[in-house]
């Protein structure tokens, strides 16, 4: 390989790299911003939804919960007492005292949304209706 040849090759090779590392850059850049949009709502609010079934045959049903005043669903006062008791966090909900029959029925629980101006991410799946009634309390208590 000639000295030019050799120059030529390594400067095609730093134009690929420098042009990969601009691109990562600005995906790096720009992804947080893209990730952290959210609708702009007053106060404590959430996006609940409930996913009955497995990933053959599933049933999701939602509501938006907002808590100043409390409203999205029939129990949304209970549900913001217990949310502000947790202090927002769907995990340090109290566990209710429940027997739960050993069914088999999964459901997947899913919030998002946002409490004293943090965002609030909680995914979970439950055996069935009554254990996630019993750890989430009023919370995923939904319309259908």
């Amino acid at each position: 390989m000639t000295y030019h040849a050799y120059r030529k090759e390594s400067t095609a090779r730093r134009a690929v790299r420098g042009g990969l590392l601009a691109a990562l850059l600005l995906a790096a850049a720009t992804a947080p911003a893209q990730a952290s949009v959210q609708p702009s709502l007053p106060g404590n609010w959430l996006y609940l939804s409930v996913t009955r079934g497995d990933h053959l045959v599933s049933d999701t049903s939602g509501t938006l919960l907002m808590c100043n005043p409390p409203q999205g669903h029939t129990l949304a006062a209970e549900a913001c007492g217990q949310l502000a008791s947790a202090g927002g966090d769907i995990g340090n909900i109290p566990r209710a005292a429940a027997s739960c029959p050993l069914l088999h029925a999964p459901v997947t629980a899913h919030a998002r949304g946002q409490w004293s101006g943090r965002s609030v991410e909680f995914r979970k799946t439950f055996s069935n209706d009554c254990e996630l009634k019993g750890s989430t309390g009023a919370v995923f208590e939904l319309d259908d």
